[in-house]
């Protein structure tokens, strides 16, 4: 029987293969870990339990408390000395002149004058107080034991007793004991209370104050959660912009850098507040750093305006409160109100609100119209608004053109004489031809005579960069496109432009993401209203609402896309704007599809039929006597100058210089002649269809024949 031999170490000669046993090696275990030092272990227990977030906020809180009660104190001493000395003036009367405004400084200086006078007239007159104060003492003393003795005299001859006389001294003086018994029991404890509640006392103000280090004040109180806006937060938040000059003047004026504001007012969902800056600080200055002052103030970039008011070297602050921007307004007044009406002349549309939560209207009394801003962000619904509120006015007239062709104005069938939806190159030739139609029959009403009224007509383009963008090119090689002095759309546009507003004709245009190549210049310059949602750079700002505006503090490009949907910064005299203010920024309220088609019914309601037009007719060959009836619709009669409007629409190559004799020639021809109601000369829907009727019997009877 063979033995296992186990070697512990490495044999020196190499075993044969015939007699190598088997051998085992064993491998030591590995030496054990070397013990964490204690010193090391208590380090790493005390950086934990310092760390720890409880611990943290423990510190927080006795750092907290510990800074109130001892600012607390500096506050009382501060407001102790202003009280007894004129420190109070004196820092009014640096920071009137670190503002620069001396004539603040002289009042001040007279006010401190005024103390001062006082002040020594107090003092004068402690030199002789003490002896007043003793003769004041002696006679009351006087008084006051003659007037017990007369009492114990009537209660002795009352009660027949001699020694009631002294009664009331003597219970007087017994009262007088009591009293100093009851301070010398309560004295001990109330020195010892005193203290504690002096602490509590400065504690408090402290407390109200916020007398701490921003890093040991509660978590809300450091993020700003519910901050209300304090002359010391704006002043504070302005000395922090960044901007020298105006940080050395805060920094000279000390505690009186709220001199520098205006009353803080509530504003809507906001407050508002005016600043006059010091002397070297320019408006722009604080105008270019409105993301670091929103920040300053604890809030964001969106919920902060700054505008520019009349009075010089001055700038106007809104503040939104918290969120109250993301928050949507009410419904319009055209869906709640179904008993509305408007009135284009005198009335104006409502639109939404402004950032005070007043209602913002627009009047649209002959003013030409520009809407744009970046895709998706609302422009078709404010437009279409204003829209709505204007067909409710039955005089108003409409030829639309929506290049977009996805609905947004399907609801103006039967309510717009002319309504051309899509977005081809044909649809942009219709909408051009739409529009060169409006200059004929602007030209017709300006060769009208003198004292002619006429009814307010929108052309109304959406979408209108498609048209400025389209290389179509007519017969003749214009193209329908473009910016030059031969493109049909733009110099359509550029007539009505220069001469529409006094005859009532009126260009409204809706264009998305403005450039120099699908809105020129001459075209958005043109536009008395001029609106922008939302926008990606300044350069475009100022391309939509003009330098003057964008100068004035109209940031439409600071508008957030998407969250800031249907909000709009408003250039025009058609809307209230503060006074020595540029532009209005006003939440427009949304209207949906259904809502609008509900809208439209109504304004159907008030107004005689009207046939749509879906496309222009460029035919030329026509029929007259089936044109006026097409015009006409399902009215009972038209006036025969609207009729005439009407039929230049419909086809301006044919009708577009006809006057009342053409009319009336081929009505009298066909037997459907025109005759007053109501002192004004109309044309009858049942003639003119009777007429159309005989003539295609009498046709039919020739033919047969």
């Amino acid at each position: 029987m063979s033995e296992n031999v186990v070697h512990l170490h490495k044999p020196t000669d190499p075993p044969t293969p015939d007699t190598a046993p088997t051998v085992l090696t064993v491998v030591p275990d590995a030496p054990p870990a070397r013990p964490v030092p204690l010193w090391i272990r208590s380090g790493r227990a005390v950086k934990t339990a310092v760390t720890h977030e409880r611990t943290r906020s423990t510190g927080r809180a006795m750092a907290r408390h510990a800074s109130y009660t001892f600012n607390g104190g500096r506050i009382v001493a501060r407001r102790t000395w202003d009280g007894r000395t004129g420190s109070r003036y004196e820092r009014m009367i640096r920071a009137a002149e670190a503002a620069g405004n001396l004539e603040a400084a002289e009042e001040w200086e007279e006010r401190l004058q005024r103390f001062r006078a006082a002040r020594h007239h107090r003092r004068m007159d402690l030199l002789h107080s003490p002896v007043e104060a003793a003769k004041g003492v002696a006679v009351g003393a006087g008084m006051s034991i003659g007037t017990l003795v007369a009492l114990g005299i009537v209660m002795a001859i009352n009660t027949g007793h001699f020694g009631d006389v002294i009664t009331p001294l003597t219970a007087t003086i017994d009262f007088i004991a009591l009293l100093i018994r009851i301070v010398q029991i309560v004295w001990g404890p109330a020195l010892t209370i005193a203290p504690f509640l002096a602490l509590l006392a400065l504690w408090s103000v402290g407390r109200k104050q916020h007398a701490a280090p921003a890093w040991a004040l509660p978590a809300n109180v450091r993020n700003g959660e519910g901050e209300p806006i304090t002359p010391s937060i704006v002043v504070k938040a302005l000395r922090d912009l960044g901007v020298p000059a105006l940080r050395n003047a805060i920094k000279e004026m000390g505690d009186a850098g709220a001199s520098m504001l205006g009353p803080i007012r509530i504003a809507g969902c906001g407050v508002e507040v005016d600043v006059t800056l010091p002397s070297g600080v320019s408006t722009v200055e604080v105008q270019q750093r409105r993301r670091k002052l929103a920040e300053n103030l604890t809030r964001h970039e969106h919920e902060v305006f700054i505008t520019i008011p009349q009075a010089a070297r001055t700038v106007r602050l809104w503040i939104a409160d918290s969120g109250a921007l993301d928050e949507p307004i009410g419904p319009s007044p055209l869906v709640t109100d179904e008993t509305m009406t408007a009135d284009y002349a005198k009335g104006k549309a409502p639109w939404g609100q402004d950032l005070r939560g007043d209602a913002a209207a627009l009047s649209l009394y002959q003013r030409h119209l520009l809407i744009t801003g970046l895709s998706n962000q609302g422009k078709t619904v404010a437009l279409r608004s204003l829209a709505l509120w204007l067909s409710l006015d039955k005089s108003v007239q409409f030829l639309m053109g929506d290049l977009k062709g996805v609905g947004d104005w399907a609801m103006f069938d039967g309510l717009a004489t002319t309504l051309i939806q899509g977005p081809t190159d044909e649809h942009v030739i219709q909408v051009t031809e739409m529009v060169e139609g409006a200059v004929d029959e602007m030209n017709r009403r300006i060769q009208a005579p003198p004292g002619t009224t006429f009814p307010p007509l929108i052309v109304l383009v959406d979408e209108a960069q498609v048209a400025f963008m389209c290389p179509a090119k007519d017969e003749d090689k214009r193209p329908y496109g473009g910016a030059k002095a031969n493109s049909r759309y733009f110099m359509a546009v550029r007539k009505i432009h220069n001469q529409g507003r006094a005859v009532n004709v009126l260009m409204w245009q809706g264009t998305q993401d403005p450039t120099n190549e699908n809105l020129p210049k001459l075209v958005r310059e043109g536009a008395h209203t001029r609106a922008s949602l939302a926008l990606g750079t300044e350069s475009q700002a100022r391309m939509a609402l003009g330098d003057k505006a964008v100068d004035g503090g109209a940031a439409p490009n600071l508008l957030r896309p998407g969250l800031d949907r249907g909000t709009l910064v408003v250039a025009s005299d058609g809307i209230t704007i503060p006074a020595g203010q540029s532009s209005i920024t006003v939440r427009t309220h949304y209207i949906d599809d259904d809502a609008a088609e509900a809208i439209t019914d109504r304004a159907k309601a008030l107004r005689d039929g009207v046939t749509t037009l879906h496309a222009i007719e460029r035919s030329a060959e026509h029929d007259p006597l089936a044109d006026i009836a097409a015009v006409i619709g399902d009215a009972p009669r038209v006036r025969t100058k609207d009729v005439l409007a009407r039929l230049a629409t419909r086809n301006a190559d044919a009708y577009g210089g006809w006057s009342f004799i053409d009319l009336k020639r081929v009505l009298d021809d066909a037997g459907a002649e025109p005759y007053k109601s109501d002192g004004v000369m109309v044309v009858a829907r049942d003639r003119v269809t009777r007429a159309l009727a005989n003539r295609d019997t009498e046709g039919s009877a020739s033919a047969a024949e």
